[in-house]
């Protein structure tokens, strides 16, 4: 069985939020609960990404990020080089960009590595932190199969993305 761990980027992923859906659809969804939400240090999330992680047999991990929590998703893998199942990285923020002013410590740069393990960026046309260009760039960088879902905003509840069934037939595509 595939084992999912939800990775929220900042404040974490409200009850209207995909994730929070996700998380409810199966025995088989984890969140992962970061210490500090609103002003993170990068080496925190990394290594609450690993515990969790290092709970499962690795290959039947599938993470699921947004925001904030795919570069925390990319660091952890160029860090831990771990063979897990796959990863679904949902509006890469680009901490890189100037707009990107919030407290998040240590994300940058965005790693550029690629990432060993089968990987897909979600991207929409109009999302304000992260444009489309950038997004691919991230997705051809990291290996990843690139899916742009038109304008659809920062692909959290704010933009109408609550249950999402789209990203869950995307997620599925993992295994």
């Amino acid at each position: 069985m595939t084992n999912y761990l939800i990775v929220p980027g900042l404040g974490n992923s409200g009850p209207e939020h995909w994730q929070t859906y996700f998380q409810q659809s199966g025995s088989n969804f984890y969140r992962i609960e970061q210490q500090e939400w609103d002003a993170p240090a990068c080496n925190d999330w990394i290594e609450t990404i690993e515990r969790n992680v290092s709970t499962f047999d690795p290959t039947t991990v599938v993470l699921i990020g947004h925001s904030l929590g795919c570069a925390t998703i990319a660091h952890w893998a160029a860090k831990y080089k771990r063979q897990i199942k796959g990863t679904m990285l949902v509006a890469p923020s680009d901490l890189e960009a100037p707009q990107y002013n919030f407290p998040a410590t240590g994300f940058t740069p965005i790693p550029l590595d690629k990432i060993n393990f089968k990987s897909i960026v979600v991207a929409s046309a109009d999302d304000i932190w992260v444009s489309l260009d950038r997004a691919a760039f991230f997705a051809e960088k990291w290996g990843s199969e690139f899916i742009n879902i038109g304008n659809a905003g920062h692909i959290n509840a704010a933009s109408g993305h609550t249950n999402w069934n789209e990203g869950m037939s995307i997620l599925k595509s993992l295994g």
